[in-house]
């Protein structure tokens, strides 16, 4: 039998300081993460809410104009008052009794590695760094870089004591999990031959290109071009000398994500394309040796009375040309509930193939979640 996933345990296990969000896209990915971090908020924890998602979705969910590469404070505002609001959002609250604070903030790359330049390096060489033209191109062009400065900012947030938790949201695509091996990749990448070769100290340049260099150097020079490669070599030169071992870095980062205190969330919705890929990502997070909490399956449809879709279609039949307000009713409901055993028989499939796995279900809410009221009513329905 399928253990469901108790994300309040997890959020008052003052153990526990990372969350990390993962899923495919379009699932509630980025409302989850924001519903999680503000009941933390209200549960006592002091959090902090990361997405690396530019789709300024964060924002949206939490009712505030725009974010930026720094924490900003959320205004909870009546926090654990219970009561309904406008359309019936935050009835069911089951009533949050800390008061902690909420901060939320979006990565922004390339601010995020001219603050590293910056905070590691003399102002004259920060400068020269800041100013090349292959630094340009690295931090807003090479693949990876955006989920490794997304790791270098979860490192600063997580070394600040003013953070109980932090909350992050990886980006809304299919490879999510890129999160987890850009600092690999990006620290291979730097270590590499061609890095190395740029940085050895006494080649210079044109002499790498000309005669003592091999005829992928030339390659490489061709495509580019030799000033380019020369821009490339400072670069790598400066950052080498500046941050002292890019892989080092990368190491330390993947510990971040291994050690106690994080936990993985695996968002999805009850559909079949979107279970596929939280099979994925559980198995994926396994392999990788990575704390899965469990999966959140937003926007479920669960059945609010015992009777079957065969039975209120039967009734509606009856009723046809009689009540056609009854008639709507029981048609609506018969929809529903096929809906809900089609999502019942699919979650079975999953916990058959993941039985350890642990499930929270999110029925759809009749409303945008677009304030923090609404993102209460998504936090009653995770936590309830």
């Amino acid at each position: 039998m399928t253990r469901r996933l108790d994300i309040t345990a997890m959020l008052t296990d003052p153990a526990t300081r990372v969350v990390v969000c993962t899923g495919a896209g379009g699932v509630g990915k980025t409302t989850t993460a924001a519903a999680v971090a503000l009941r933390a908020a209200e549960l006592g924890r002091d959090t902090v809410v990361l997405t690396i998602d530019p789709a300024r979705r964060l924002a949206q969910a939490l009712g505030i104009d725009e974010l930026s590469n720094e924490p900003a404070p959320v205004e909870l505002g009546g926090a654990g008052a219970g009561g309904a609001g406008a359309d019936g959002i935050g009835a069911a609250r089951n009533g949050p009794t800390g008061s902690g604070s909420l901060h939320a903030m979006m990565l922004d790359m390339r601010r995020t590695f001219d603050e590293l330049v910056v905070a590691n390096t003399s102002e004259e060489n920060a400068r020269a760094i800041l100013d090349n033209r292959f630094y340009k191109t690295m931090v807003t062009s090479f693949a990876g870089t955006q989920e490794y400065m997304a790791m270098e900012k979860l490192g600063q947030l997580l070394d600040d004591s003013a953070w109980d938790l932090v909350v992050v949201d990886t980006p809304p695509s299919r490879n999510a999990l890129d999160f987890l091996d850009a600092p690999r990749r990006l620290g291979a990448f730097l270590d590499s031959r061609l890095m190395r070769l740029l940085s050895t100290p006494g080649r210079g340049v044109g002499r790498l290109v000309s005669g003592a260099m091999s005829t992928a150097m030339r390659g490489v020079s061709a495509v580019v071009g030799s000033s380019m490669l020369k821009d490339a070599s400072e670069v790598v030169v400066a950052l080498d000398s500046t941050f002292g071992g890019f892989t080092t870095r990368a190491a330390r980062t993947q510990a971040i994500l291994r050690r106690k205190g994080t936990e993985f969330l695996v968002v999805s919705s009850a559909e079949r394309p979107a279970l596929r890929e939280a099979a994925y990502f559980a198995e994926r997070l396994a392999e990788e040796r990575m704390p899965l909490a469990g999966v959140v399956v937003n926007r479920t449809h669960p059945r609010l009375t015992d009777l079957s879709a065969e039975q209120a279609c039967a009734a509606a039949d009856r009723l046809s040309g009689r009540n056609a307000e009854a008639e709507a009713v029981l048609r609506t409901h018969a929809d529903r509930a096929g809906t809900a055993k089609q999502e019942l028989r699919l979650l079975e499939s999953f916990t058959d193939t993941h039985p350890d796995v642990r499930i929270v279900g999110v029925p759809s809410l009749p409303f945008e979640i677009s304030n923090l009221e609404a993102l209460r009513s998504v936090g009653d329905q995770l936590c309830g």
